[in-house]
């Protein structure tokens, strides 16, 4: 069994676990998607990069949207501040800190000062 889609607009609006005959009866567009690929990487059981076939550079889920031109899906933006990397994943205009600490971005903060946006969690 794989994972499948339907996608509507380029929109992802369901996620099953079927097998392929099952979805080449259903109406809509169905495409694959990998629950081992994250970031245009295949990942193993044990989560690590494995060197397999990454698919369409993230595993699906409702709300992503499929690039037909690239074959890829990706996330909905989290902030209108972050762009989207080369690996289809979303990134924050600001390095996330290397400290050990936990932080949550504050679009807010961000776009009152461009150097800020990382707050530290209480």
């Amino acid at each position: 069994m794989s994972h499948f889609v339907k996608i509507e607009n380029n929109i992802v609006v369901t996620v099953i676990v079927a097998e392929e005959s099952f979805v080449l009866t259903q109406k809509g567009t169905w495409i694959q998607t990998s629950y081992n690929t994250r970031g245009n990487i295949h990942y193993g059981q044990d989560g690590k990069p494995d060197g397999g076939t990454a698919l369409r550079a993230n595993y699906a889920g409702i709300g992503y949207t499929y690039d037909a031109d690239n074959d890829v899906f990706y996330a909905p933006r989290p902030y209108a501040s972050w762009s989207l990397t080369s690996k289809w994943l979303w990134e924050a205009p600001i390095t996330y800190p290397d400290d050990d600490k936990m932080y949550t971005w504050d679009e807010d903060v961000y776009q009152a000062d461009n150097s800020k946006g990382w707050i530290l969690d209480e």
